[in-house]
């Protein structure tokens, strides 16, 4: 008798655990839904290939502290990444990175002398050599450069561009 007056009330916490887990977990739709759709530099330029839209691109490094604030914060906004994934292929572009990157018929690579660490050359050209992090870049159908963004901005701020740089 003893067992089972201990066993019943360990067997509802199981229970009642196993119940709020699964209510409290998004589904892998729901998030992808809601997630802006990173490309790679080479995805955007296929993609480019078949159909032409806006790119927007997060020049980051792994050290930034406020790159990250942005990830956590600006970039799950969900008015933000439904009118990123509509108007622009988004790319995700590590400054320091080592991949070599075609761009307009050049090569560009990690160059070890520039800076502290070293630079990848792309975003020297992307940044037109002001390197600062965050920094956004935005092109336009022929991937001619629009407009550099640099610093953090808040979901409104971020959306407040987007919306002006497509021009709705």
């Amino acid at each position: 008798m003893k067992k089972v007056v201990i066993g019943i009330p360990l067997l509802m916490i199981a229970l009642a655990f196993f119940a709020f887990a699964q209510t409290s977990t998004p589904t892998p739709q729901a998030t992808e839904v809601n997630a802006i759709q990173w490309l790679t530099w080479e995805e955007a330029m296929e993609a480019m290939e078949r159909k032409p839209k806006k790119i927007f691109i997060d020049v980051y490094t792994d050290w930034c502290g406020w790159c990250k604030r942005m990830d956590a914060s600006t970039f799950t906004d969900p008015d933000v990444s439904a009118y990123m994934n509509e108007h622009f292929y988004a790319v995700k572009f590590n400054a320091e990175g080592n991949q070599q990157l075609e761009y307009k018929d050049k090569t560009y690579s990690f160059e070890p002398s520039i800076g502290r660490s070293g630079v990848h050359t792309l975003a020297v050209k992307l940044l037109n050599g002001r390197l600062g992090y965050p920094s956004f870049v935005y092109l336009d159908e022929e991937q001619e450069s629009l407009k550099i963004s640099p610093g953090y901005k808040t979901p409104d701020v971020l959306l407040t561009e987007l919306k002006a740089v497509v021009g709705k």
